[in-house]
């Protein structure tokens, strides 16, 4: 096997030939696509979008045109933007909780315009990331990681079971076999992919069995192709699609979030150099990493997206296949860049009935939760650890479960405290700051 060191392809700027690099690149498409389309699907759903109708599918379009928009900001860079690495970028699962319950209670103009400003502040902290990443060790990005897997399992539940009542099921219809047979064949063809196979077959095995539970919804004639029959064949963007509206508490809370998902920009960075190079992401690295998701978040809130990240699954390809060059991910940034730019595909996606949605993302959530249990395995569990991870996830997860605790905050705060991950991140951050360590 080639050492790190001996492998021409350890280093950024160099790319295998076009017959590789464009497989290659489609490897890490596929790793990402079902992920980064999800959220979008859920928030607009929070939101009371119809369920396949042409405001979803724009949703949709926009997550696969700024996950490329995004991505070629990290590969290509402009400026001091951009880590020149190969980091996928994609919609975050991080903003899921929040965004979802700011859409249903304050609207999509409220829960994007906050998107834009904790965008712009995001990309702000890219000239002080460095300095504050010590806020940010193990215990606190592991514990909201976790928070984010754990509040979102019952609405991969729900999606599985057939729905929930913003879509309309009904209650005869809602968690029947039929549905049930759908999103369990998603997961058992998905756990077959993922463990039986291996390369670009295993990295896709979540987009497999999302295709095999379509194919099976079809049969069962739960599809309907009425949307894609109507959507266009190029995407027209829109400036502000559901308007401009300020909050100050849903700033601060997607801002929070926007703060937890750069420390995880952060690591994905360090996590990239050292898999592909065997070296120390560099300051600067580490910054334009930062810079690029801040302005890849707040570039799409313009056009009616949701916030960008880097893709932990994507850094494991780079290691799985020794190949660092940023210009494979260039390959696969243009490859979602042209996806969004073709409502037909956004509307395919849209068309995808529930329970096939559902069976994708209880693997997808329960993997977030893995995620943050993941981050945390090197946590020493010391009285004082044990205790933050207690408070945190008891206050953030416990006021979700019973939002009635918190009744009498007004509005958009009331969606804050109740939404799991604010709490929890903002509970593990000043506990970590001022409980003393065990002696």
């Amino acid at each position: 096997m080639t050492s790190t060191s001996d492998n021409i392809y350890s280093d950024a700027n160099n790319t295998p030939p076009l017959a590789t690099a464009v497989p290659l690149g489609l490897q890490h498409v596929l790793a990402m696509f079902a992920s980064n389309v999800t959220p979008s699907i859920i928030v607009a759903g929070a939101a009371g979008l119809a369920f396949g109708g042409a405001e979803q599918v724009y949703m949709i379009q926009m997550a696969m045109l700024f996950a490329g928009i995004a991505t070629l900001f990290q590969t290509i860079g402009v400026g001091p933007v951009g880590s020149r690495l190969p980091i996928m970028q994609g919609t975050s699962f991080a903003f899921v909780g929040v965004l979802a319950g700011l859409a249903a209670t304050q609207g999509l103009s409220v829960a994007l315009t906050s998107c834009i400003i904790a965008g712009l502040i995001h990309f702000a902290l890219g000239s002080i990331i460095i300095s504050i990443r010590s806020w940010f060790p193990p215990l606190v990005t592991g514990l909201v990681i976790l928070a984010i897997g754990l509040y979102l399992i019952p609405v991969g539940i729900k999606y599985a079971a057939g729905g929930a009542a913003e879509f309309q099921m009904t209650a005869e219809s809602f968690g029947s076999l039929k549905h049930w047979g759908v999103a369990l064949t998603v997961i058992i063809v998905a756990l077959i992919v993922k463990f039986k196979t291996s390369g670009t077959l295993s990295s896709a095995a979540i987009l497999i069995g999302l295709i095999a539970g379509y194919v099976l919804a079809y049969i069962l004639g739960m599809v309907s192709f009425g949307g894609v029959a109507k959507a266009s064949w190029i995407t027209s963007l829109q400036v502000l699609p559901f308007g401009f509206e300020f909050n100050l508490g849903a700033v601060i809370a997607v801002t929070l979030i926007s703060i937890v998902s750069a420390v995880e920009t952060v690591g994905d960075t360090s996590a990239t150099t050292k898999a592909g190079a065997g070296r120390d992401a560099t300051d600067d690295e580490i910054s334009g990493a930062t810079y690029a998701d801040g302005l890849g978040t707040a570039v799409a809130g313009v056009f009616g997206g949701l916030p960008n990240t880097s893709f932990s699954q994507n850094v494991g390809i780079v290691g799985m296949t020794g190949v660092m060059s940023r210009h494979v991910v260039t390959i696969a940034g243009l490859i979602m860049v042209i996806c969004g730019l073709l409502p037909k595909i956004g509307a395919l996606i849209a068309s995808m009935p529930m329970p096939v949605l559902g069976g994708g993302v209880i693997v997808m959530f329960g993997m977030v939760a893995g995620a943050g249990m993941n981050v945390m395995s090197d946590v020493k569990m010391t009285r004082r650890n044990m205790m933050i991870i207690a408070i945190s996830l008891t206050v953030g997860l416990g006021l979700n479960l019973v939002p009635s605790a918190v009744q009498y905050l007004p509005g958009v705060w009331k969606t804050l405290a109740t939404s799991a991950v604010a709490p929890t991140a903002l509970l593990a951050i000043v506990l970590n700051q001022i409980l003393p360590e065990d002696e």
